[in-house]
């Protein structure tokens, strides 16, 4: 089968991948589509750090093909979207409705690909650049099968992500202010949950000034090119001269981050998104942080991916939230290259592969 591996080297499209059977509690999905999202172009560049080597993908949608025993909340034929988060379920973690913090599903890549005899990892415990994938049952949410698979795909990382930082971690209520640092594939839905949880004034900042179009359309009541100002927090503090209840940094850059902690408003919080290289530090004033100002890290949009990716489906086909204009571009996956600089140069807000 058709797949796309990273040997440490250079990212490469195959056509001679194996998948092994689903064992006890697992799913085998045909995958029929796949969001590129930049942490699979992150371990490429080396930014995540990753054994090699890998089966790349981590955002995928596709049809149930067969199921391990035990598995009773999907059967072949379901429509799935998956999540990368193989939580066993059964931690004190899991039990409080954290499953993210499950620290069985952080850092444990299996490995049931192989190729001409040598086994290869999973990436993110999914592993949706292949025609098939094997995951584990709580990964496999099951959709209605109306929904584009194209754009179901997109939930299982930068929706739960985006739009579940906002309502699960940050929590933003009605009539709040909300910056976004970084109009990506996060940033626009971290836009669109703003939007979703009635925030009153959004500011989206981006250096590409050809994102205003799709941040207003998401969700932004205003937009600042950080191109073209001199100063973007003082742009900032034009709308909001005492500053914002929530500011999200999706770029991943220190810099951002401090400008992020620094647009606080009193009780402010600063919600980090963007994944800096491992070992960067980023610092701010201490004396700030006193007028109950938080900085709060943010993994997976502190979700519940069978409650959540369920609830967003749902939510999508009653026309509140978008996910068709996200996908900017499809391509074989045979065209993985061009879809990778695509997404590197910021042509598209998410680009997708498809089988």
């Amino acid at each position: 089968m058709r797949g796309v591996i990273f040997d440490g080297r250079a990212p490469q499209v195959v056509d001679d991948l194996e998948v092994r059977d689903p064992g006890p509690g697992e799913v085998l999905v045909g995958i029929r589509a796949a969001g590129l999202c930049h942490s699979d172009l992150s371990v490429v560049d080396g930014t995540i750090p990753f054994p090699v080597p890998v089966v790349l993908g981590h955002e995928g949608a596709g049809v149930v093909e067969a199921v391990g025993a035990g598995v009773t909340h999907v059967e072949p034929g379901d429509h799935v979207a998956l999540s990368t988060l193989a939580n066993c379920g059964t931690c004190a973690e899991c039990d409080r409705g954290r499953p993210t913090m499950c620290r069985k599903a952080i850092g444990r890549p299996g490995q049931p690909f192989s190729r001409g005899g040598q086994p290869l990892h999973n990436f993110a415990s999914n592993s949706a650049f292949a025609e098939r994938t094997v995951v584990k049952a709580v990964q496999a949410v099951r959709i209605h099968p109306e929904i584009p698979l194209t754009s179901a795909a997109l939930i299982g990382c930068g929706v739960l992500t985006g739009v579940g930082a906002v309502l699960n971690r940050a929590r933003v209520d009605r009539g709040d202010t909300v910056v976004v640092i970084g109009t990506g594939g996060i940033g626009l839905n971290v836009l669109q949950g703003a939007r979703i949880a009635g925030a009153l004034t959004i500011v989206a900042v981006d250096a590409n000034p050809a994102k205003e179009a799709i941040a207003r359309q998401f969700g932004a009541t205003h937009f600042i090119d950080a191109s073209a100002v001199p100063d973007t927090s003082a742009a900032v503090r034009e709308i909001l001269p005492s500053g914002v209840d929530h500011a999200f940094e999706c770029v991943g850059n220190t810099r951002l981050i401090r400008q992020a902690v620094d647009l606080l408003d009193r009780h402010g919080q600063a919600i980090l998104l963007g994944v800096p290289p491992a070992t960067a530090e980023a610092s701010f004033l201490v004396s700030s942080m006193y007028l109950d100002k938080s900085i709060l890290g943010c993994r997976y949009g502190s979700s519940r991916p069978q409650r959540d990716i369920a609830l967003y489906a749902e939510l999508y086909r009653a026309g509140r939230l978008m996910l068709d204009e996200l996908v900017t571009g499809t391509y074989p996956v045979e065209d993985f290259a061009k879809a990778a600089d695509d997404a590197h140069h910021g042509r598209v807000a998410r680009g997708v592969l498809t089988f």
